[in-house]
């Protein structure tokens, strides 16, 4: 079987709940779980070679925070690297990586170690619940042998949360489900497109629970499918509304889609499935479940390809077993309009989109004045995004984050489990705050559809169900265009976006236009910025069926809250091989003994 180290087959795999596949070919699998203040990693990989892996900020080498290791001739090895900006590995003077069990065969390699998720070491990455780019390499031969090994095609990253929470899965392979599959749909050859499609719910008469949903995304797709969106309609609609799918948001659109109004479900690139926790359900089967639903797919062509047809979707596994309670969606945030809009050229720049607590205390106070569990989050943004949380206040008072990702990735975006069931409660004020960066651009970046354009949004997965479906935000625009010295608009407005009148150099622009021809410095960005964050807000505050509480349209003040928001702080601990097991120490000494690594290496 070859050589090993370590004590019999290592740590079990019980030790190691989460797992992912890491290349294509399946020839490198991690498993990982957390333990205590460590995380604990395993390496399975198809080589006889090195195995490199790491922590990187933007998921290149520059700036990584990098282990490497193997056997050789029957010896162990694990050395922490780190790269600097220009990419050059070094090997890091404080080595927090501790290796528990190697082993190789005549196939591959298996190393298990472990580290701690705060080290106090300036040349490793902290392991948070925000998205952590891993970045993988291996080669054919060991570290040392034939001098600098280069790993050439067998390298990659993929954006993942490390610290996941574990949850409790259910079985379902014996269980029902359905698809809601898009049929031979031609996607345009253009940069964004949102595709609509009504199906029908094949559920009826009888109570059910959605216990889980998966996407299905065609093969070789998984770049052109940016997120699929499940909307609840009009339960008044009839067959006919079936037929055919129709892009979204287009001047044609079936009149039926406008009566979607409600998201049930909410599925983003990078995602996997959703499993439902043991005690909730998204309800199927009643007369105030969805009957009809509508699928919106973002396409994301930005080459312009042509000749695509897709048949992506979702599966729905239910059961007749039913939980204790039914699953909504709350959609918060930024409403998406041209009112939400971001200087170029900004390094960072912070929106607000804001669930009011004039919103809160209507809509919970006649539906649930007890409050309602919020159990998952999904944080919603487009390419310009950098950073986006979740932030809960109660009677004034700030609570922990809700939820949060200060490594937010675009490729990257699914449901974050919530450790602690969170309760919110009428007169609770919700922000989510959205940091993005538009350095690289030079006009305006606009509120939006297009993944070129911005949001700023949080779906709220909760329990009990009640009826709010969106509890948004929109800053006041004449404000905003004060700013850039606008003085007055054309009344009645008849054109949108809308004509300014005065002063002269804006005269007969669109407000677009004019806040394009605006000299933008960071200076400027940043004033802006501050001036926008303080500004009154319309309040959207929906129900199902395109009804709305009768705060809806009314204008509101953000809360007075601390910006920037203040981080808890971290509490780092070195583990050194001193403060390692004897098991541990031991292994550290043969590794280092028995290691032939220089001071620099192959992983470049």
């Amino acid at each position: 079987a070859g050589a090993g180290a370590g004590a019999g087959a290592g740590p079990a795999l019980r030790s190691y709940p989460h797992s992912a596949v890491l290349d294509g070919a399946g020839s490198y699998l991690l498993r990982w779980g957390r333990r205590g203040s460590a995380l604990a990693l395993r390496l399975e990989v198809r080589t006889r070679g090195y195995v490199g892996f790491g922590l990187s900020a933007s998921g290149g080498m520059a700036s990584a925070d990098i282990v490497l290791g193997g056997v050789k001739g029957g010896q162990p090895y694990l050395q922490d690297y780190f790269t600097d900006e220009n990419r050059v590995l070094k090997k890091d003077p404080q080595q927090d990586y501790h290796l528990e069990y190697a082993m190789e065969n005549s196939t591959h390699t298996i190393l298990a170690f472990s580290r701690e998720l705060h080290t106090c070491d300036t040349n490793d990455k902290s392991i948070t619940e925000s998205t952590v780019r891993v970045i993988w390499a291996y080669h054919h031969k060991d570290m040392g042998e034939a001098g600098q090994n280069y790993h050439g095609s067998n390298r990659g990253t993929k954006s993942l949360r490390l610290l996941n929470p574990e949850r409790e899965e259910v079985s379902s392979a014996s269980l029902p489900f359905f698809d809601l599959t898009n049929k031979d749909v031609p996607v345009p050859d253009k940069d964004t497109t949102y595709w609509c499609q009504m199906f029908k719910i094949p559920v009826q008469h009888e109570k059910h629970h959605v216990t889980k949903v998966e996407p299905l995304i065609q093969k070789g797709h998984e770049n052109l499918v940016h997120h699929i969106l499940l909307y609840q309609c009009s339960s008044n609609l009839n067959d006919s509304v079936l037929d055919y799918g129709h892009e979204c948001y287009h001047p044609n659109m079936p009149d039926s889609f406008l009566t979607c109004e409600t998201v049930i479900f909410a599925w983003a690139i990078g995602g996997e499935g959703f499993t439902y926790p043991p005690h909730v359900g998204l309800s199927i089967g009643t007369a105030a479940d969805p009957l009809f639903v509508l699928m919106e797919v973002h396409y994301d062509n930005p080459t312009f390809t042509e000749g695509l047809i897709d048949n992506s979707g979702l599966r729905l596994i239910y059961t007749p077993v039913l939980r204790k309670y039914d699953a909504g969606v709350i959609e918060a945030g930024l409403w998406v309009s041209l009112f939400h809009n971001i200087p170029p050229g900004m390094p960072e720049f912070v929106s607000e989109g804001h669930c009011t607590l004039e919103c809160l205390e209507e809509a919970l106070g006649a539906e649930r004045p007890a409050g309602i569990q919020v159990f998952a989050v999904l944080l919603h943004a487009h390419l310009a995004g950098r950073a986006i949380r979740m932030r809960h206040f109660h009677n004034g008072e700030e609570q922990k984050l809700l939820a949060y990702d200060d490594e937010f990735d675009f490729n990257f975006q699914e449901f974050q489990y919530l450790k602690e069931e969170r309760t919110i409660l009428p007169g609770d004020n919700l922000v989510t705050e959205c940091h993005y960066s538009t350095v690289d651009r030079i006009r305006m970046t606009w509120g939006g559809l297009s993944t070129r354009n911005e949001m700023c949004l949080s779906y709220l997965l909760y329990y009990p169900r009640i009826n709010l479906t969106r509890c948004a935000s929109i800053p006041d625009i004449m404000e905003q265009l004060q700013f850039i010295g606008v003085k007055e608009i054309y009344r009645p407005v008849r054109t949108w976006p809308f004509i300014i009148k005065s002063p002269k150099q804006y005269k007969n622009l669109s407000f677009m236009d004019a806040m394009n021809k605006f000299k933008w410095s960071r200076a400027e960005g940043l004033s802006y910025n501050q001036l926008v964050l303080k500004l009154p807000v319309n309040v959207r505050c929906s129900k199902t069926d395109n009804a709305e509480w009768s705060i809806q349209g009314m204008t509101a003040l953000p809360p007075e809250i601390e910006r920037p928001y203040k981080t808890e702080p971290v509490i780092c601990s070195s583990s050194s091989c001193l403060s390692c097991s004897l098991f541990l120490t031991l292994l550290c000494i043969v590794y280092t003994t028995a290691s032939t690594i220089g001071n620099t290496g192959p992983f470049v």
